[in-house]
């Protein structure tokens, strides 16, 4: 049940509100994780990749970097990019400016630690690729908006969690994709997918086919974006089986979209609903069995309840 605390919990994120700053994060996000990437061997579906929500904001997660490890964190309640090595710390201010200052801000950083590392300096998944030293505009940042997404992902990313634990097939960690700016978490029902089509900007055709070459239900938190300037919670599949778009799914305001091939319910719906958390599970719960009944998936070998602290799984 819905307490006051909830507008505070699930707190409001108008996109038109924040969307320079959320538009810088998205560059500024794809140069750190661009810095895991570069070091990491390749794991299967690009999971080597992510970044992941912390109680401050978003790291990379320890990185080898040859025999030394460090790490990078967003840390959104003291507005700094904070590098971590085993034994000196370095703190970026997060500020308005530049694309290009900030990555030769990080890039300096590690050198100046002894890790440098080289990216491949320029955005993927966006329809423009400008080389991050040469997108010199000034870029706006709103350090209050940065620890308003913080509290939307936190609650995002203990919910995903929570309903992760109903499967016992092949399932992601949830995570954070840079790329497009996402918060996912994706179950597979073991079988090989076709060749996707790809079609993605600026991301290698054999990254795609290789992040779906199984069968798929997918879905997370997108905080919107110039496409569709709306903040939402979204579920597919992919293949797409006959019949998946039509299928009834819960609560009210979930829809599907044919344009993105997706289910949609605005976070708004979350925020405002009597119990946030449980509109969300319903949402995530019913899209899901619309993928898995219209696919077929073995749903008896492949779920379970819901997981609970400190009670394993009967068996």
């Amino acid at each position: 049940m819905a307490t006051p605390m909830d507008d505070e919990t699930w707190p409001s994120l108008p996109y038109a509100e924040w969307a320079e700053t959320c538009r810088t994060l998205h560059l500024w996000t794809q140069i750190v994780g661009k810095v895991r990437l570069a070091q990491t061997p390749w794991l299967n579906h690009s999971w080597h990749a992510p970044l992941y929500v912390t109680p401050r904001g978003l790291t990379t997660g320890a990185i080898a970097h040859d025999r030394r490890t460090i790490d990078l964190e967003f840390d959104f309640i003291d507005q700094v990019l904070r590098i971590r090595t085993e034994g000196p710390v370095m703190t970026l201010p997060l500020e308005p400016m530049s694309v290009a200052e900030f990555y030769a801000r990080v890039m300096a950083a590690l050198a100046a630690l002894g890790a440098s590392v080289t990216i491949y300096a320029a955005p993927n998944e966006l329809p423009e690729a400008l080389p991050f030293p040469e997108d010199r505009q000034p870029r706006a940042y709103d350090g209050l908006a940065a620890r308003r997404f913080l509290r939307v992902l936190l609650q995002a990313d203990r919910v995903l969690k929570r309903f992760r634990t109903g499967f016992l097939g092949k399932a992601s960690p949830v995570h954070f994709f840079w790329g497009s700016f996402d918060l996912a978490v994706t179950r597979f029902s073991g079988r090989p997918a076709p060749p996707h089509p790809g079609g993605v900007p600026h991301v290698p055709q054999e990254v795609i086919r290789e992040a779906y070459s199984h069968e798929v239900s997918s879905a997370g938190f997108w905080p919107g974006g110039p496409a569709m300037q709306e903040a939402v919670f979204y579920s597919y599949a992919y293949p797409e089986p006959p019949g998946f778009r039509d299928a009834a799914v819960g609560p009210a305001g979930a829809r599907f979209d044919a344009g993105l091939g997706e289910f949609l319910l605005p976070y708004d719906a979350v925020r405002t609903a009597r119990d946030p958390d449980d509109a969300l599970l319903r949402f995530l719960s019913t899209t899901y069995a619309a993928a898995a009944e219209a696919a077929r998936w073995d749903r008896a070998a492949l779920e379970c309840p819901l997981g609970e602290p400190l009670r394993p799984r009967p068996v």
